[in-house]
């Protein structure tokens, strides 16, 4: 018929797998919503939070973000963990000192983003749970 959209089958090859540009763009979607949920996981921390508000100024040594943040070494690590794993941070050795900085500057920006929105509610007295 003309005019008409095709018909899921019609998309299909006769294995029942799409198209190829289909499959690579469903492919794609998925690995992005995959590591969104990393990065999501990463901002789901107050202390992780923290860490990427000082990163977000300069780079700051293991040592550094311990004293600041008033943890221990083991809990850091924890931290830092989560946080490379989604590909939040990097780190760097210069000597015996380990360095962290933020692996992309759009963390900074979406961090910003969401407590500007979150500041802008809590101001105008929006309850964040019904």
């Amino acid at each position: 018929m003309m005019g008409t959209a095709p018909t899921v089958e019609q998309l299909t090859k006769p294995e029942g797998r799409l198209p190829m540009k289909k499959a690579k763009r469903a492919s794609i979607d998925e690995e992005v919503f995959e590591r969104q949920v990393l990065i999501c996981k990463a901002f789901a921390n107050s202390t992780r939070l923290q860490i990427l508000q000082l990163l977000g100024v300069r780079d700051w040594s293991a040592g550094e973000l311990q004293e600041e943040l008033g943890i221990s070494k083991a809990n850091l690590s924890q931290h830092v963990t989560v946080m490379k794993t989604a590909g939040v941070i990097v780190r760097r050795r210069r000597g015996k000192q380990v360095y962290f900085s933020l692996a992309m500057p759009e963390v900074k920006q979406a961090c910003q983003l969401i407590r500007s929105v979150l500041r802008h509610q809590v101001q105008n007295g929006k309850r964040f749970f019904a």
